[in-house]
């Protein structure tokens, strides 16, 4: 029994040894592939790829990244193709990025603009880069009323179902936000 072991063991530590070199020989060629260029890693870099690429709007869920391609191969040498989808459910989100080979690829895609793909007029444009810091999304602060850290007070609105009058004077900052400054009960 004690020599089963003493094999078992000998087995697995040969077995590590080769996941060892395994895993070397996958690490080498990560970092070939990143010096040969297949993923950028500056910002220079990533805006050199996005002036290669375009956006391509309203494409129907049922359309295969190989169909965009042969969309697109009048156009010029292309890299990649990336129909976007949903993260939660898989489906596609209607819209892909086409990267090509050259810049002059773009002009020729632009063309293409409201042209039909599977019975689809879509939308083609330069993709923009995105800046870091900046935000498309994000539309300020202030927006014309009051909002309470829950959402739940608005001032004209309803709260529990009853209206509030709206408060003057010095109120309390802690959790019952919307009593006046002294309440005794």
């Amino acid at each position: 029994e004690l020599e089963a072991i003493k094999a078992r063991v000998r087995e697995m530590e040969k077995e590590d040894e080769r996941l060892k070199e395994l895993q070397l020989e996958a690490e080498s060629r990560f970092i070939v592939s990143m010096e040969a260029g297949l993923f950028p890693k500056t910002t220079e870099e990533k805006m050199e790829v996005d002036q290669r690429s375009i956006y391509v709007g309203n494409v129907d869920y049922g359309g295969t990244a190989e169909e965009l391609e042969s969309h697109f191969n009048s156009c010029g040498q292309i890299n990649r193709v990336t129909i976007l989808c949903d993260k939660f459910s898989g489906h596609p989100k209607g819209y892909a990025y086409i990267e090509f080979e050259e810049k002059s690829s773009v002009k020729t895609a632009v063309e293409l603009h409201e042209s039909v793909f599977r019975g689809r007029v879509i939308k083609v444009l330069p993709k923009r880069t995105n800046m870091p810091g900046i935000s498309t999304t994000d539309r300020g602060g202030y927006r014309g009323r009051f909002q309470a850290r829950g959402g739940l007070a608005q001032w004209g609105g309803y709260y529990g179902g009853q209206q509030h009058p709206r408060m003057r004077g010095r109120t309390y900052r802690g959790r019952a936000r919307l009593l006046p400054w002294y309440f005794p009960y």
